[in-house]
């Protein structure tokens, strides 16, 4: 058999094979069984071995769900929340969150918790909140570990506690959070529940800011530019800054354009200066607006 009749052979079998795996299961599902009736429910959310249909959906894993099977109670669950396949309903999202929680689904607990912490489909509390969050803390799951130590370090509906704050945002940092990271360096910055230390600051603003975080970035180009926890490095301000920028900080917008301004880490360039100053005061940082005048006054355009 030659690589194209291979390839062709291989791409029939695929589908037949999933949609084999589809009628099996639909048969088991009919006769009632709950794992079944998850999985048909699955594989009509995903589009395997059936044409992808939401509403389908929804009524399998309901049946699943009404079984008590937690996977599908959380799936369900997700279903109300997102308005997919069902109006989009917070309070059922809630019901079956609590029903997929109680049976230890920690995403479950997890989901559930932010519906508490932002009072959609039940009463806001920030003390369910805080408990479902710890539930699935405890698990190891790190947005939960996080959204924890949020509400320590905010004190609410829990004691304000930074130590535990850190605690939290250290287990959800290691796991790669980049929101974990981004908190965990604003507290070594600034001591809060740790004893202040630059270095540490610098590490995980780094490890953030590698991962996108428009904040940690700006937060970055500020230590490099400072000195703080490294040696000073306009340059690398510079980059660090424009990254924010380009992500639409408005404070790093007007950074980036002051060192072109100045030329420094960066080439002077006023025209390009220009160009930042009004992209920062487009974006809300108005203290650009005297910058952006002093050069038009001097005859300068912004770059196009």
């Amino acid at each position: 058999m030659n690589k194209f009749f291979l390839i062709i052979a291989l791409l029939s079998i695929l589908p037949i094979h999933a949609a084999d795996e589809f009628k099996i299961n639909l048969r088991k599902a009919q006769q009632g069984d709950a794992a079944a009736q998850y999985n048909v429910g699955l594989m009509y959310e995903k589009g395997q071995g059936v044409l992808q249909n939401a509403t389908l959906a929804a009524e399998w894993y309901t049946k699943s769900a009404k079984q008590g099977l937690a996977y599908a109670q959380y799936n369900l669950g997700v279903l109300y929340e997102k308005g997919r396949g069902v109006a989009q309903d917070y309070s059922q999202a809630a019901e079956w969150y609590a029903k997929a929680a109680e049976q230890g689904d920690e995403q479950a607990q997890y989901n559930i918790g932010i519906l508490y912490a932002n009072g959609r489909g039940v009463t806001q509390d920030y003390s369910k909140a805080a408990e479902y969050y710890a539930q699935a803390a405890q698990k190891g799951l790190a947005c939960a570990q996080y959204s924890l130590g949020v509400l320590y370090a905010n004190g609410q509906g829990v004691m304000q506690n930074y130590n535990l704050a850190v605690t939290w945002y250290t287990k959800a940092a290691e796991q790669n959070d980049a929101n974990a990271q981004y908190n965990l360096a604003y507290m070594y910055i600034n001591g809060q529940g740790t004893q202040q230390d630059d270095t540490q600051a610098l590490i995980w603003y780094t490890k953030a800011a590698e991962q996108g975080n428009t904040n940690a970035q700006y937060n970055l180009g500020w230590m490099f530019e400072h000195g703080r926890g490294t040696i000073q490095d306009y340059a690398q301000a510079a980059e660090w800054y424009s990254k924010a920028a380009r992500k639409g900080h408005s404070e790093a917008r007007y950074k980036i354009g002051w060192m072109y301004e100045e030329g420094i880490g960066v080439e002077q360039n006023y025209s390009r200066a220009m160009w930042w100053y009004k992209k920062a005061i487009t974006s809300g940082y108005k203290d650009a607006q005297k910058f952006y005048d002093k050069l038009a006054a001097e005859g300068y355009q912004p770059e196009k």
